[in-house]
């Protein structure tokens, strides 16, 4: 009989003794602050994913439960460069191995090469996708190479001309100066 696992309330422990593997499509609209930094409709834009659970043996200690996520989008946002939209890609491909408790990833996080979270029965594996994606937000979006030519120019050609044609305030003051005789 093979055990279904639900992403909402995972037993990280069940689900890497078993090696189990999930994966899914779901609508951008199941992660709630993801949503808040998509710019433009997202209806049709999907996050795929998919989960493995193993186990890893260590000499002298109980098996370490680890868990492979791999996760990616298009995420609409406005160009920064063209201030058109583009699909800005977000991947995740992280594994994360898990000890028994907070206090146990606290102590441990400092010495550690790997991302430690505390064991769960009831861990939530798409809230921790949308953490990962959520890192990977660029902090200017772009596109690689934008659809249309952008003119970067910091100021109109005949800007300098209008410039130049303006009077100086400062010379008509100096024209109601008074001076005085034998100054």
């Amino acid at each position: 009989m093979t055990k279904e696992f639900s992403p909402d309330r995972l037993d990280v422990n069940a689900f890497a003794q078993t090696q189990a593997h999930i994966e899914s499509q779901d609508p951008l609209s199941q992660f709630n602050r993801l949503v808040l930094e998509a710019q433009g409709p997202h209806d049709g834009v999907y996050v795929r994913w998919a989960a493995q659970g193993e186990t890893r043996a260590e000499a002298g200690a109980p098996d370490q439960v680890w868990l492979h996520l791999q996760g990616e989008v298009d995420l609409p946002m406005v160009c920064q460069r063209c201030l058109t939209l583009a699909a800005i890609p977000l991947d995740v491909d992280r594994s994360f191995r898990f000890v028994a408790d907070e206090a146990t990833a606290e102590a441990l996080d400092d010495e550690s090469e790997e991302d430690l979270l505390a064991m769960s029965r009831e861990f939530n594996l798409r809230e921790l996708l949308e953490d990962e994606l959520l890192m990977e937000l660029p902090v200017v979006p772009m596109h690689d190479v934008c659809p249309e030519v952008v003119p970067l120019a910091s100021s109109d050609e005949d800007f300098e001309q209008a410039n130049s044609e303006k009077p100086n305030p400062f010379a008509a003051l100096s024209s109601l100066r008074i001076t005085k005789p034998g100054k």
